[in-house]
């Protein structure tokens, strides 16, 4: 049994199918989201959907609900918030998620 919200995983899989360069990987005990080798958004380990967002986004995102500081090594990742579950338990709200991830990752060069 995976120790991350399968089926958030598949949620995200059905958003992000289209998109192309989209691969996956795992780590953080989850797993993330690729798109033409940048990670975009993954489910961890023990809950939450990680998502990547412009740095400079930082603070404000944190003042939305449900968000909190990506720490999985003692130190904060900056440009990646995790969403608690109430935050993208409806589709509406995991869509608005993915898309605001695409767009920022969009912008950087592949890898």
């Amino acid at each position: 049994m995976a120790s991350y919200d399968e089926g958030l995983l598949e949620r995200l899989r059905e958003r992000l199918e289209p998109e192309p360069g989209l691969s996956e990987r795992k780590m953080f005990g989850g797993v993330a989201l690729m798109l033409d080798g940048n990670m975009c958004v993954g489910v961890i380990k023990g809950g939450g959907l990680m998502v990547r967002l412009p740095q400079e986004e930082g603070d404000a995102v944190l003042a939305e609900p449900h968000v909190r500081e990506m720490d999985l090594t003692g130190r904060s990742m900056k440009g990646w918030v995790i969403v608690d579950e109430p935050g993208y338990a409806d589709d509406a709200d995991l869509e608005r998620w993915v898309r605001r991830a695409v767009a920022y990752v969009r912008t950087l060069p592949p890898k």
